[in-house]
């Protein structure tokens, strides 16, 4: 059979199903029955994702598996899916991580697992459905679908009483700018007649999205600063340390990065190209500070959680550098590094969950001496560790070379100093990340270390562990199996500002009319 045609809504709601199936099993006390069940559908999606990179036609530009049919004529909203280099991989990565996230939840959620299972997946509904959404209106639904489940796994989940308010404040952070971004989307119909996102990228190839270039402007920036925020792009991380804090491990393994990155290469990039590239020299300072910032509080912190939370915001930092550049060697580095950095950051996530499980506390003056006793667990995390600061051989490394690289050739303001603050960067991460392994396993033995009788690693926990070590090092030598999807979109990307930048001012264009949509595409 060909599913072709129908594998993305199979993806997409294969988790929907399983959540509505946990939803109405019994809950018994200590009973594994719905993490069972979440980790067969989350097996069972992963499964479905791998029909993509197997069938996906490499080395050509546009939407593959596209799925497009009428689902409400007036307004005229669009049940339309596909994916193409930047996002195919993205799927597959959302749907490699949730099984992870279950076997990560086994043991540390022994209660409302009900509740829990339902809400994760339903956070994989949303996160699969924005990547494969080529209507805006759609796109908007699972936008907002993402922010439900997650600030009620925080506040539902969290570690400490603390939990409630970090729910709030993520889902604040995240729902007020999505307000903009809900009537920017509206405006562009009023203007175009159509939320499609192939047809409005084509009418802005062509500058004919509207004709008052400062509303243009203004709805720029409500896609960006929606985008933004969920990044975060600093300084717009208000959320993020909280939120990490108190997530459980499965849901903070999603919590940042990707919906973000992937809406604004995608939406802002592809809508608004023009004001984008405008606005390149001021991300890539922000890029540059946030690197550095990010780095450097995770450096000198205590609390294992606030370090990795800074932690993330360096890396998302060196991506959103790279993507500005609107070079094609920064573009597919920093498409790249979202597939690393989601990688790495699981893992890191994963042991100190771990780590927490067996000693209660995420003080790292609690700890000290445990390489003996955690012979295989200290080995994930320098395996982790080292990929997180860029040795070559691993992945972390051909993201971040390619960025930089990419940056170094940008026609933004300032660049090349924006790309020394930035590299800087790596020298701190390696000096967090080396910290935090000395002080955790050979350091002074800490109170818990001594107290309570660790054990390493068990055979579920090596099954987490396994699969992300080993694409560490296979993203790392076999690089070019997953830029050679990358790559067009990049090239398109680049290709279309560098038009911009040597085409003569845009003519005044008229008001798009519904009526030619077929033209345009």
């Amino acid at each position: 059979m060909n599913f072709d045609h129908t594998i993305l809504s199979l993806i997409v709601f294969t988790p929907l199903v399983g959540a509505a199936v946990l939803a109405l099993l019994p809950e018994r006390e200590g009973s594994k029955l719905h993490a069972a069940a979440a980790l067969v559908v989350t097996l069972l999606t992963f499964f479905f994702t791998l029909h993509l990179p197997t069938y996906f036609r490499y080395g050509v530009s546009g939407f593959q598996f596209e799925q497009n049919s009428v689902w409400i004529n007036s307004p005229a909203i669009r049940y339309h899916l596909g994916v193409d280099g930047l996002s195919m991989w993205l799927v597959v990565l959302a749907g490699l991580l949730a099984p992870l996230g279950v076997l990560a939840s086994w043991k540390a959620v022994a209660t409302r697992t009900k509740l829990f299972y339902t809400l994760f997946l339903l956070q994989q509904v949303a996160m699969l459905g924005i990547f494969v959404s080529l209507d805006l209106f759609l796109y908007y639904g699972f936008w907002e679908l993402s922010l439900i489940p997650m600030a009620l796994l925080i506040a539902a989940f969290g570690r400490t009483e603390n939990r409630r308010k970090a729910g709030v404040k993520f889902f604040l952070y995240a729902f007020i700018p999505s307000a903009l971004l809900l009537v920017a989307m509206l405006w562009l119909y009023t203007k175009t007649g159509t939320f499609d996102f192939p047809v409005l990228a084509a009418l802005a190839a062509k500058g004919q999205l509207a004709t008052s270039h400062h509303a243009l402007w203004l709805c720029s920036l409500a896609f960006l600063a929606a985008f933004a925020v969920k990044v975060p792009v600093f300084p717009l991380h208000g959320w993020l340390s909280d939120a990490v804090q108190e997530a459980p491990t499965a849901a903070v393994m999603v919590l940042a990065g990707k919906l973000g990155l992937y809406s604004i290469l995608r939406f802002s990039f592809g809508i608004f190209p023009a004001e984008s590239h405008y606005i390149a020299p001021l991300l890539i300072a922000l890029g540059a500070i946030g690197i550095v910032y990010g780095a450097l509080l995770a450096w000198v912190q205590n609390d294992l959680k606030k370090l990795a939370a800074f932690s993330t915001l360096s890396h998302v930092s060196f991506i959103v550098l790279g993507i500005f550049s609107f070079t094609i060697l920064g573009i597919n580095g920093g498409v790249y590094q979202i597939l690393n950095e989601s990688l790495i950051g699981a893992a890191l996530f994963i042991l100190l969950g771990l780590l927490y499980e067996r000693y209660g506390s995420y003080d790292m003056r609690d700890y000290g001496g445990l390489a003996t006793k955690h012979p295989w667990m200290v080995t994930m995390f320098v395996v982790t560790g080292l990929a997180a600061v860029g040795l070559p051989m691993l992945n972390g490394f051909v993201g971040e070379f390619l960025i930089l690289a990419g940056t170094m050739q940008s026609v933004a303001t300032h660049h090349i100093l924006w790309t020394v603050v930035g590299t800087t960067g790596v020298i701190f991460s390696a000096a967090y990340m080396l910290t935090l392994i000395q002080k955790v396993f050979y350091g002074k033995l800490g109170v818990r270390s001594t107290e309570v009788a660790g054990f390493d690693l068990n055979a579920r926990e090596h099954v987490e562990l396994w699969p992300l070590a080993i694409l560490f090092l296979v993203m790392g030598v076999a690089s070019p199996f997953w830029i050679k999807a990358i790559d067009p979109f990049a090239t398109s990307a680049s290709g279309q500002v560098q038009h911009l930048i040597s085409a003569p001012k845009h003519l005044e264009m008229e008001t798009y009319v519904p009526a030619t949509t077929q033209e345009v595409r």
